[in-house]
């Protein structure tokens, strides 16, 4: 089973635009919500391709219990933690040419002893194979939380999955993750490159997992993505035509890459099918198997030398990368 963590989930909002022009008033050609949050999303992901999946969703205020009740309503298994706070919403605006804007609220805080509760909930589940632990941070929770729960997780056995950004990103990759999922600008901010071709993004991945990630899964938008692990590293690209929504694509290849056994070509060939079958669906919703096609994916060596669609500058200032500090203290 893998279980999914989201710290940070919301309700996703998409209004289905023909051109953003600011100062005016437009009509929306379609609109749809949807639960969000990168692990919800992951968890929704392989609930419609029937794999086995539980979500653990903090959730506050009304917002929250609609979110719960929008989860619930498409037979997710997950495990519900009240908080305080607020859950937040967020707003897509899609333009027919696949333009997105995105206008995401910063989220509720979590006290440290929700954040301990939120912990329990998921070594009380049932043991899984993958704790997938993903997404932005609330405000106020610090930059090391990832790390910690990494910590907590791997002493019960579990293998972590962590897909986030900025400091919780840098810090993570000390607790030894088994698998970290960036996409290119995430990449390049963690390490500090520019990232230009295919061969700095494979010597960026290799800086992530000299920091301490055993996995880089770098997700590169249209040129694809690219698998660095200890026993190889992969290229793949699975061409889009007439692309909808991103939303939510890297949290299927995510689902996609764990589904298909979570390491080697055959599991990045998986991924590359069901992020790219994401891009072709409204809003971030998520594929099933009559949406998937791996028959125009291609894997194989990267070509050190081809430059990327659009390129990552160097960033003026990189996350640094840190130890992992102590994990999150276990009650008993």
């Amino acid at each position: 089973m893998i279980l999914t963590l989201t710290l940070n989930p919301s309700l996703d909002r998409t209004i289905e635009i023909a051109s953003l022009d600011r100062g005016a008033v437009i009509r929306a050609a379609a609109a749809r919500l949807d639960p969000g949050g990168k692990g919800v999303n992951v968890s929704r992901a392989l609930l419609a391709n029937g794999v086995a999946s539980r979500a653990v969703v903090p959730f506050g205020g009304d917002e929250g219990r609609q979110l719960v009740r929008l989860l619930a309503a498409e037979g997710l298994d997950m495990v519900t933690v009240p908080v305080a706070g607020r859950t937040r919403s967020n707003v897509t605006l899609a333009e027919p040419d696949g333009t997105i804007t995105k206008i995401n609220e910063p989220g509720t805080a979590l006290s440290p002893a929700e954040l301990d509760t939120i912990a329990d909930a998921v070594l009380a589940a049932a043991q899984p194979d993958w704790v997938v632990a993903s997404g932005s941070l609330p405000p106020e929770v610090p930059a090391d939380v990832y790390a910690r729960l990494c910590h907590r997780f791997a002493e019960a056995g579990i293998r972590v999955a962590v897909d986030t950004s900025g400091p919780a990103l840098s810090c993570a990759l000390g607790a030894a993750p088994a698998l970290v999922k960036p996409n290119l600008e995430e990449l390049g901010q963690a390490t500090g490159r520019p990232l230009a071709r295919l061969g700095d993004v494979v010597a960026a991945a290799g800086a992530l997992r000299a920091a301490g990630a055993r996995t880089v899964l770098a997700s590169l938008g249209a040129d694809g993505a690219v698998l660095v692990e200890e026993c190889g590293v992969w290229h793949g690209r699975a061409p889009v035509a007439g692309p909808r929504s991103a939303v939510g694509a890297g949290d299927a290849m995510l689902a996609g890459f764990l589904a298909a056994g979570g390491r080697g070509p055959e599991a990045l060939a998986g991924a590359l099918a069901w992020g790219a079958a994401a891009v072709l669906l409204p809003g971030s919703r998520m594929p099933g198997p009559s949406d998937i096609d791996p028959a125009p994916v291609v894997v194989g060596p990267p070509d050190p030398d081809r430059p990327l669609a659009v390129p990552f500058p160097a960033p003026p200032i990189a996350s640094p990368i840190t130890p992992a500090p102590a994990p999150l203290t276990q009650h008993g």
